[in-house]
This record gives C-alpha cells, structure tokens and sequence, in this order.
C-alpha cells in the first residue's frame, strides 16, 4: 500500500489560517490534495490536522483526517518527521501494512501529480530508501555577504570574491513540496541527509517558500504567471 500524509495543523502565526486560507481561488491545502488525487497511484491521502475547519476542507476536496492529531504534535516546536510517524503508525494498525510514504506539504501549490511520480519512479529505481526534493539556488552562496550592526559589508568567504560563478559548485535547497519514504526509514527516524536518500531536483519557478505575507503575495504571482503561460 502507498499513502499520501499531508501535515495542516491550525496554529499559522504569521499567516493565520495559512493551509485554508484562499490561494488563487482555492484553499492552499486543496492544491496539494489534488496533486496527489491525480497521481492516481495512492491507497489513501490522509491529513494530519488538529483542527476542524481544516479537517472539513480536507475532507470536500477528497482526502481523509481519520484522528485528530493530538496536542503535544501541534506546537511551534514540533517537526515534520513526528508528524508523519504519528500517522503513518495510525494507518498501519488501523488500516493495513504500508510499504512507501508520500508527505506532501499542505503549502505547495505548485506541485504537480508528475512530481509526485517522478519521485516514486526515483525512490523504486534507485533502491534507496528516501527521497527529498530540492532547488538550487538562484545565486552561488559562497559568494553570500553579510552586514556589521552600523551596515558594512563583508563575504562570509572572501577568497571567493574573484572567481567566476560558473567555477563555484552548485548549491542546493529543501524545496518543502514533497518527500517519499519507505515506512521502515520512517519509522525508524532515518535522516534525508543520510547515503540512504536521494534528490529529486525541481526546477525554480515551481518552489516558493511561503511563511510570510509578503512570500504569499509573489507565490501567487508566481502561480498565476506560471499557469497563464502554461494554457
């Protein structure tokens, strides 16, 4: 069995209501579940949430929130991994042995269902027991800068100042859209920084990470230019 778990808890502090708040018409979280209902390749799409309002969504736009995730993996502290465990250990004493796990974040609405199957085509052929999907970064980091408290600036690595972008290594970044696990590298806490995982690389104009107003305001943008050109 393959099941989709998407995290939505309802406590956004920096964009209340963030996961079922109106994103280009839709409710954030209903973009994700619609990905991984196109996928067509999921016994079930659970979401985790402790909170109704989100629960109801989840359910009109076709997944499933059979508990209610409890209060101590509800807080600003606690991280993704233990979200999945959770309701992963749910399904395999309530609903039957799972052999892969899909997270899905709730805030990804550029995810497609072929990013979805691409990363199960690369977690089956390549044996590996997880994969995380990445970006790069638009511009080299080792060439980052920093600022003093009255406002200079310096490089973080100043031998880097005369090289040329295209000698400096590429650099990578969690793209927060998707993971695939199998459920013993999920149960058993195992790392995607680990010789057990693999990238399944996306390409920049389909990741915006989105935590604050402003970063709302361009994935949307972003979304509607990458859609107008796409029709």
């Amino acid at each position: 069995m393959k099941i989709a778990i998407i995290p939505a808890r309802g406590g956004s502090k920096r964009i209340p209501h963030k996961n079922i708040k109106l994103f280009c018409g839709k409710p954030m979280i209903a973009w994700s579940i619609e990905a991984a209902r196109a996928a067509r390749i999921f016994d079930h799409i659970i979401v985790s949430t402790d909170d109704d309002n989100i629960a109801k969504i989840a359910n009109k736009y076709g997944a499933k929130t059979p508990f209610s995730r409890p209060p101590h993996l509800s807080d600003d502290y606690t991280g993704t991994a233990a979200v999945v465990k959770h309701a992963l250990g749910w399904v395999l004493e309530n609903l039957g042995v799972v052999k892969h796990v899909c997270t899905i974040y709730a805030t990804a609405p550029f995810l497609e269902s072929n990013d979805i199957i691409d990363g199960f085509k690369l977690l089956t052929k390549r044996e590996c027991e997880m994969t995380i999907a990445v970006t790069s970064f638009p511009f080299p980091i080792q060439r980052a800068i920093k600022l003093s408290m009255d406002g200079a600036v310096s490089m973080f690595e100043p031998t880097n100042f005369i090289k040329r972008s295209q000698d400096l290594e590429p650099s990578y970044h969690d793209a927060g859209q998707l993971y695939w696990a199998t459920t013993e590298a999920v149960m058993n806490d195992q790392s995607a920084f680990t010789p057990i995982a693999r990238a399944q690389v996306l390409p920049r104009h389909k990741v915006q990470d989105i935590d604050t107003i402003e970063d709302w305001t361009r994935a949307e943008l972003m979304f509607m230019a990458w859609h107008a050109k796409t029709k």
